[in-house]
């Protein structure tokens, strides 16, 4: 961590956990429940002074910030877990856990073979900088995080070959703040306003802070499952 950054800091990784939360559900409630009305002008909820093109340009773009904060939080969990491995399978677990409902709510069907929910991609951005720290040969050092982000395009995981390269930028950078700050806001830019998620980044004070963080595991599938069943109900109606 770069000398520069004040550890009084009141953002600790609580903190960045709950904006990711906060902005992930915003883009959800966009990309579930708005979007469809778009394409759905006949729907009896459409209409009045509602704008509903800039409510849903307006929650993608919120939304933005959330995945540069959950890749930063990847590269902080490996850095500080007790066994990498176990960190792996829960991520692995809750991959396999949350992608029915993902399929549900992204697509109303049960299975969507076309494209794989978020942990996935985080799961092979860990492997990825797991292979890059500990493995000695060069050949597998790189080889094999390009092969994460490779599995991560074939098998169309969200954000894909991006998901795992960003994770991949935040690890290599992790000894500079400033210079992690400065790669990971331009890279960002590729998702418009993910910059922006490298402001609370910055000022991260290096702390856990309060709360048990294993909730949010379960907060993903579940938010899901309730976007799934009202976007159900309203839209079947």
């Amino acid at each position: 961590m770069d000398d520069s950054v004040p550890n009084t800091s009141p953002i600790s990784s609580s903190v960045l956990k709950w904006i990711a939360i906060f902005t992930m559900m915003i883009d959800h409630i966009g990309a579930v429940l708005i979007e469809p009305l778009l394409y759905n002008p006949s729907s009896s909820v459409v209409g009045g002074t509602v704008n509903w093109q800039t409510i849903y340009t307006s929650s993608r773009l919120i939304g933005r910030l959330a995945f540069p904060i959950f890749c930063f939080l990847i590269v902080e969990g490996y850095v500080h877990t007790r066994s990498v491995s176990k960190y792996a399978f829960r991520l692995g677990l809750f991959a396999l856990l949350s992608e029915i409902p993902f399929d549900l709510a992204f697509s109303g069907q049960v299975f969507d073979w076309s494209t794989q929910n978020v942990f996935f991609t985080l799961l092979l951005g860990l492997l990825a900088i797991w292979a890059y720290d500990t493995l000695t040969l060069p050949l597998l050092r790189i080889g094999l995080p390009i092969v994460m982000a490779l599995f991560a395009l074939v098998f169309q995981t969200d954000y894909q070959i991006y998901g795992v390269v960003f994770i991949f930028i935040l690890f290599v950078t992790r000894s500079n703040r400033l210079k992690q700050t400065i790669l990971g806001a331009i890279y960002g830019f590729a998702q418009i306003t993910a910059s922006l998620a490298f402001i609370p980044i910055y000022y991260y004070n290096g702390k856990k802070g309060r709360g048990n963080s294993k909730w949010l595991y379960w907060f993903y599938p579940v938010h899901l499952l309730i976007l799934a069943g009202v976007a159900s109900f309203i839209f079947s109606s």
